[in-house]
């Protein structure tokens, strides 16, 4: 099943370039989700089914599930339990309701899903946020310590403290699972991202910073739409200056990368299907070109090292940093930071170099003699 992420600045329609997307798929003849918490003019439309992320809801049924797993540590505390009707919603309450919808969506039985993501910036958090948790997770409780349990009441004793809970661990392994399933959704080849612009002077900054966040999480990017371009025969002065404005952007937009769909302003809000059906997109929806891998050149008999090439579209060395911890290399491009870990060749070597080549990131790493393997 594809999965289209639909993300984009504030303002430059990305809602209703996902309806009218989900739409036309579905009049295709394809079976469609639209995940959205505004598509009320397409209900009822054959072929097309729409999941509302419910952050209020989602949220109280986290919370009241953790409260009952946990009554016995409560109870002994003498905690006064929550009741459903006196929660509500924390913030960040609605970017976990969007992951879950979005494991959902995976799981439904459709052609085609399409997302509607918050804009850009939020965008590209959400979609770093489960990997980022999981890290968490693993450094703050182990799964290896719960091979241990048998003994925590020993060790509560000579530590002073009591060990955590078995309930924790347990909730915390659920965590685990359901973050890792919503990262593999989010990394799987069939999913991509489409991102929405309306030209103007932020539109060719934001296409460079959705391309190297996305490239940062190793993500696709299918698809530049451009959105409301006004008509380019208007006799009015005042409305043929402002497209002259506009195709100038529109000329940057081309020029620094393909725009797959040129959509045109209707002069209004689209008020239903049939509106939404005149922003469709030029054809179906197609499959995402492959993202680029990260590999490792075996540079050992020429210059005695490996280098690691880390693909950074429109990266600059200003705004690089690289940083070596254990087992993991932490990259900062700009506002974007990744822990990343190492390939386990590399985890043997020390770091000795790095440069940046027209996007490619490669970091040379010597072979450490006392973790190599001696050759004869």
């Amino acid at each position: 099943m594809r999965i289209i992420l639909v993300t984009g600045l504030g303002g430059a329609g990305r809602t209703t370039v996902a309806a009218a997307t989900a739409l036309a798929e579905a009049r295709a003849g394809r079976r469609v989700l639209l995940v959205s918490e505004d598509a009320d003019p397409l209900q009822g439309e054959a072929g097309l089914k729409v999941l509302r992320p419910a952050p209020a809801a989602d949220f109280r049924r986290e919370f009241l599930a953790l409260q009952a797993r946990s009554s016995t540590a409560l109870d002994l505390l003498g905690a006064l339990p929550f009741e459903d009707a006196e929660l509500t919603e924390l913030p960040g309450s609605r970017q976990f309701a969007l992951l879950r919808s979005l494991r959902d969506a995976a799981e439904g039985d459709h052609d085609l899903a399409v997302v509607d993501l918050p804009p850009l910036v939020e965008a590209l958090a959400v979609l770093a946020l489960p990997e980022q948790l999981r890290r968490y997770l693993r450094r703050l409780l182990p799964p290896e310590r719960q091979a241990a349990r048998a003994l925590r009441p020993m060790l509560a004793q000579l530590a002073g403290v009591p060990m955590p809970a078995q309930w924790l661990y347990e909730t915390t392994a659920r965590w685990e699972a359901e973050l890792a399933a919503v990262q593999a959704v989010v990394e799987a080849p069939t999913t991509s991202v489409r991102l929405v612009l309306e030209p103007g002077p932020a539109a060719v900054r934001a296409l460079r910073t959705a391309r190297l966040g996305l490239a940062l999480q190793g993500l696709s990017l299918d698809a530049v739409v451009a959105n409301r371009l006004l008509p380019a025969d208007s006799e009015d002065p005042w409305l043929a200056k402002l497209t002259t404005q506009q195709q100038r952007h529109l000329a940057e937009l081309r020029t620094a990368g393909d725009v797959l769909d040129e959509l045109p302003h209707l002069g209004r809000d689209p008020r239903g299907p049939e509106d939404l059906a005149l922003l469709a997109p030029a054809g179906p929806a197609a499959r995402p070109e492959p993202v680029p891998e990260w590999t490792v050149e075996d540079r050992r008999e020429a210059d005695g090292v490996l280098v690691w090439h880390i693909g950074l579209p429109g990266a600059v060395k200003e705004e690089l940093s690289l940083v070596r911890r254990g087992d993991e290399l932490l990259l900062t491009v700009g506002s974007f930071r990744r822990n990343v870990p190492l390939p386990a060749a590399l985890r043997r070597c020390t770091v000795t170099g790095a440069g940046l080549v027209e996007g490619d990131l490669r970091v040379r790493f010597t072979p450490d003699p006392g973790l190599w393997p001696r050759t004869s």
